[in-house]
């Protein structure tokens, strides 16, 4: 989702590029880099996977200083249970980029991804990196977008254009992930440039609000990565005053940081692998939202519900059972289910007579579910895809 009104996909202040550096085959891009011209405000969110890879607990650190000026990203090799070595090799990549940019090491993020236990191939990507660098340019964020891909489909960008303080502010993110997405106050890899000008803990906080409410809020497999991390880079150019909290203008950021960070959420469940459909799970009356999500994530993550949207088969009974199979005291006879508006399940039973419209609706990519309970006033919403035979076939043979 690009805003109509940008000219070109850029955000004033940053340079991106992408580059092949023969980490993956073929000659595809493996090596994407993101520069600021000055150091940025920064925030970070990460995995909590109890075998976080060497890249986050580097990230870890370095985003304590709420400074970033570049952030190096691999794609072909996770570097994740690659002990000490895997630490060194970390150290080393951020080197090589602060290097080649004539910068301070500790304005450094680094990310990888892919394949979990072998060590970073890091001579090549010290050989890739003068060439990554001369490649920067304002315009090269798709450059960088594809060359974070690992079994991704197409590259996920995202960009709005909004005025705050009578100063136009873009804000834009690339993220990638098809498999492996579970993530639990983490989230695949996804990278936010903004112009805004923004207090660091404003920052910190509308990004986290940002993430609970779109990259937290996906399923595709219920596998948590080693390797999960968003970051936010706020360059300043814009040249607004300093959005600060509980403002209007802080109001205005967060929906269109919303507004993109969903945007790209929801392309990765409809990238997920293997995946044909995008299901909207909306979960509305609960007693509190951290309830709606159990029970949104509940239906989302059934391998049941997500063989039976791949079918084109509209079995409610398989939702109802998954919603009320977690421990919340849901009401049957309260509860109502619909697919798109149209209500298959309330006062207890099953809805009878609107079949051929739920048939058309299972044959759509994109199919919405509510649920209704009566319980309250809270909701979530999450995203989910199907599972089909695509997805076993391309796990069944993933080097790990």
């Amino acid at each position: 989702m690009i805003d109509s009104n940008m000219e070109k996909l850029c955000v004033p202040g940053f340079r991106a590029g992408g580059v092949a550096s023969g980490i993956k085959n073929g000659g595809k891009k493996d090596l994407a880099l993101i520069a600021a011209d000055e150091p940025a405000v920064a925030a970070g969110i990460f995995t909590t996977n109890s075998f976080k890879a060497a890249p986050v607990l580097h990230g870890i650190r370095q985003i304590k200083s709420h400074k970033v000026q570049a952030v190096m990203i691999n794609s072909g090799c996770a570097n994740a249970a690659t002990g000490d070595e895997g630490m060194v090799d970390a150290e080393r990549m951020a080197a090589i980029a602060a290097g080649n940019l004539a910068i301070d090491k500790r304005l450094v993020m680094i990310a990888s991804t892919g394949s979990i236990g072998s060590r970073l191939p890091i001579g090549r990507i010290e050989e890739g990196t003068p060439g990554l660098v001369e490649s920067l340019s304002p315009d090269g964020i798709e450059a960088a977008a594809e060359a974070i891909m690992t079994t991704d489909r197409y590259p996920k960008i995202a960009a709005r254009r909004v005025s705050i303080g009578g100063k136009d502010v873009t804000l834009c993110g690339i993220a990638k992930g098809a498999g492996m997405i579970e993530p639990h106050m983490a989230t695949m890899l996804a990278f936010f440039m903004t112009d805004a000008s923004v207090e660091s803990d404003c920052l910190r906080r509308l990004f986290k609000k940002s993430m609970d409410q779109s990259f937290n809020a996906i399923t595709v497999d219920g596998c948590m990565s080693t390797n999960d991390m968003a970051l936010i880079l706020a360059g300043g150019k814009a040249g607004n005053r300093p959005i600060r909290r509980h403002t209007p203008e802080s109001a205005i950021f967060l929906e269109a940081l919303l507004e993109i960070s969903i945007s790209l959420s929801a392309m990765i469940v409809r990238d997920g692998e293997g995946a044909t459909k995008l299901i909207d799970i909306i979960v509305e009356g609960a007693r509190t939202r951290n309830e709606a999500k159990r029970i949104a994530y509940a239906v989302g993550r059934s391998s049941l519900v997500k063989t039976a949207f791949y079918g084109g088969d509209p079995n409610w009974g398989r939702i109802i059972s998954a919603a009320g199979a977690i421990g919340i005291p849901i009401p049957p006879h309260e509860t109502e289910l619909y697919f798109d508006g149209e209500p298959l399940f309330r006062g207890g039973r099953g809805v009878a007579g609107n079949e051929e419209k739920i048939a058309a609706i299972m044959k759509k990519d994109t199919i919405s579910v509510l649920i209704k309970l009566d319980m309250g006033t809270a909701k979530a919403r999450v995203f989910a895809s199907d599972l089909t035979h695509d997805y076993i076939d391309i796990n069944a043979h993933y080097h790990t």
